[in-house]
């Protein structure tokens, strides 16, 4: 899609009427009995429309949860001269490599050399569906608990900024607003959930704000 400001399309819909996960499904031990589990449950968004006709590519990314006494979510900013979603939230991750035995491998060895955080201090839960972007990324998000005293070194080239977002507010719907718009004859939509980080507003959009989405649907599963 041409450069736009997602910010400036109106919020169709905010969902507080669904609930938001429990605090106590929050915790490692939860996080791991959840994964541990074998269990029915639909994700909410898995396609975008396609706005390219190159050919799809596998990638991977890592949902990094931060264990803090309130669990975070680590985001990086990316840089504003990369051709592949320049300035946008993302979660650490990239194309695979041949070399990458499964999504796991591909998602900590862009974590590593994203933003330089070790495998030594990551623990993989597990993958959450595939996510194919309208740019023909084939996505499996990784889901991974990761130790506080863990040293980052982001790569300048591909990391403008790393933050944290709380858990607990991505996993509540109430902050999670709908978006509509018309292009090219057709009706795009995505979420977007923007966190105020002290003066800074991070925003969280299109396909990071998908995969959280369908993490919240995840957790939130019978």
């Amino acid at each position: 899609m041409p450069a736009f400001d997602p910010r400036s399309v109106p919020v169709a819909g905010i969902d507080t009427h669904l609930p938001a996960v429990p605090l106590a499904a929050q915790t490692p031990e939860a996080l791991r009995e959840r994964f541990a589990r074998t269990m029915e449950w639909t994700p909410e968004v898995v396609l975008e429309r396609s706005f390219t006709d190159r050919a799809p590519a596998h990638a991977a990314v890592l949902v990094p949860i931060v264990l803090r006494e309130r669990p975070t979510v680590l985001l990086t900013e990316r840089t504003a001269h990369l051709s592949q979603h320049s300035g946008q939230v993302a979660f650490p991750g990239g194309r695979a490599d041949p070399g990458d035995a499964d999504a796991a491998a591909t998602a900590l060895r862009e974590a590593w050399e994203e933003v330089g955080l070790e495998a030594r201090f990551v623990e993989v839960l597990g993958a959450l569906p595939t996510y194919v972007t309208g740019s023909a990324f084939i996505i499996t998000p990784v889901v991974a608990l990761v130790q506080p005293d863990c040293v980052l070194r982001p790569n300048p080239y591909e990391v403008a900024d790393v933050f944290e977002v709380p858990l607990d507010f991505l996993l509540d719907p109430a902050h999670h607003q709908r978006h509509r718009l018309q292009w090219e004859g057709a009706e795009r939509e995505w979420f977007a959930m923007p966190y105020a980080d002290g003066d800074k507003e991070r925003y969280i959009w299109g396909a990071t704000a998908g995969m959280l989405r369908n993490f919240y649907r995840f957790m939130i599963a019978a």
